[in-house]
């Protein structure tokens, strides 16, 4: 589901309050193969298990917000950070 535009120009990381923007499908492919290989964390440590059907990235590609029934979940210790990955995709 996309987000409006309008509401997506309001959001911003909660940490670092940089922007947000659609995490594209090729990385959200990436990070469920990840999450099905039980090798993903949120910043609380908590490894993720559930296949993520949506998320935002921050514009400078650090970290990863899932979105859940249309929802952004933006809590910092829900982030992702994709330096947990050797070879995220650009």
């Amino acid at each position: 589901m996309a987000l409006d535009p309008r509401f997506l120009s309001i959001l911003c990381c909660p940490v670092s309050k940089r922007a947000l923007k659609p995490l594209s499908r090729a990385r959200l492919g990436f990070l469920n193969d990840a999450v099905r290989a039980s090798t993903v964390h949120n910043a609380a440590g908590t490894a993720v298990n559930t296949i993520i059907a949506d998320a935002l990235i921050s514009v400078d590609d650090k970290v990863i917000y899932r979105i859940d029934d249309g929802v952004p979940v933006l809590l910092p210790e829900e982030g992702i950070g994709t330096t947990q990955f050797t070879d995220f995709p650009a």
